[in-house]
């Protein structure tokens, strides 16, 4: 390539750079470019700075007691600081829950992955398409092409309260794809999931999460809804432009950072599971998850590389999802923290 063709395409190259971070809220940059904390503890405090309520940080390393950090407030408008034991929405972090739920299931003979919707709802044949052909491995992997109806518009802003209203939701809706052609991300698939589990078992499945899961791992703290527990032990949520604590709105599981990070570790070091077990979870979802509801972001993962398990809530979000991206960013910088004490 000539000098002067060389030259033409960095300066494209800039403006593409200069134009792309116009776009970008100056806010993320700002987050990824300061330079990176000594301690978790001043990059928690540096979340408050960008916005957030409030932050709780859960950090498990291995040979290590764990650790919290917080910042923020537990409730804003009575400006109670933030509680490491707060109990808080955890969303779809659940699903790691459900999972683990279907396999114990599965293992017992109570469910098989190869059957459909149609087998175990067969009420669902003319309202689900495919519903002969998607079977709960697809479900549980969301390759089922099922609608999402959390996707309905302007869904948060009513969200439904029971089974019903939200499976109205995607009926006699044609399908995204035939199932197993692709992937996306669903809630109505793990919506049908439970629905299927309180059927073989007879009773709530929340029932059977809290005796094959919660006992055993003695996790105290981690309630299936909002009226189980003590509403002031809840973390109080904002979303922006909303005036309102969010805290009241239940949108199932509750539970301690310290509990989902017992039980994260459980779940990779495979003591949650009975022989046989981990095999057939390992071969159907992950090992870590996050959540999102109005007022809630939450984020379970292991890193392997260091040993450590790492919960983190952060108490408000928006529309447009900047928080979460913010989040994701803040993430990653923590465990470069952690990454760089162990070296």
């Amino acid at each position: 390539m000539s000098k002067q063709k060389t030259t033409i395409l960095r300066i494209i190259l800039l403006v593409a750079t200069v134009i792309s971070l116009y776009f970008v809220p100056w806010l993320l940059v700002k987050a990824w470019v300061l330079p990176l904390p000594n301690t978790v503890q001043e990059q928690v405090d540096q979340a408050i700075d960008h916005g957030f309520d409030g932050v709780i940080v859960y950090v498990d390393q291995a040979n290590k007691q764990p650790q919290f950090h917080t910042a923020g407030w537990h409730n804003r408008d009575s400006k109670i600081p933030t509680k490491p034991n707060a109990l808080f929405k955890i969303a779809s972090i659940g699903k790691l829950y459900d999972a683990v739920a279907v396999t114990k299931l599965v293992s017992t003979g109570k469910l098989s992955l190869n059957k459909t919707i149609a087998d175990y709802l067969p009420n669902l044949v003319s309202k689900i398409e495919n519903a002969d052909k998607i079977t709960l491995r697809m479900l549980i992997q969301h390759r089922s092409g099922i609608p999402n109806f959390t996707d309905t518009p302007n869904f948060w802003g009513n969200p439904t309260k029971t089974y019903e209203e939200s499976l109205a939701l995607i009926v006699g809706k044609p399908a995204n794809f035939k199932p197993n052609a692709d992937y996306e991300y669903c809630n109505t698939n793990y919506l049908l999931l439970n629905k299927i589990m309180d059927g073989v078992l007879g009773y709530d499945n929340f029932q059977f999460v809290r005796e094959e899961i919660l006992i055993p791992l003695n996790l105290n703290n981690t309630f299936g809804s909002l009226n189980e527990v003590n509403i002031d032990d809840v973390m109080s949520g904002y979303h922006l432009g909303y005036p309102y604590d969010l805290k009241e709105e239940d949108h199932g599981m509750h539970a301690t950072a310290q509990d989902i990070g017992i039980f994260l570790r459980a779940l990779n070091d495979g003591s949650i599971f009975k022989a046989g077990e981990k095999e057939i979870y390992d071969a159907v979802y992950e090992n870590e998850h996050a959540g999102w509801v109005p007022g809630y972001q939450s984020f379970a993962k292991y890193y392997k590389d260091i040993d450590a398990v790492v919960i983190q809530f952060y108490s408000t979000t928006d529309e447009k999802l900047y928080n979460w991206n913010l989040s994701e960013i803040i993430n990653k910088r923590i465990y470069k923290i952690i990454s760089k004490k162990i070296k």
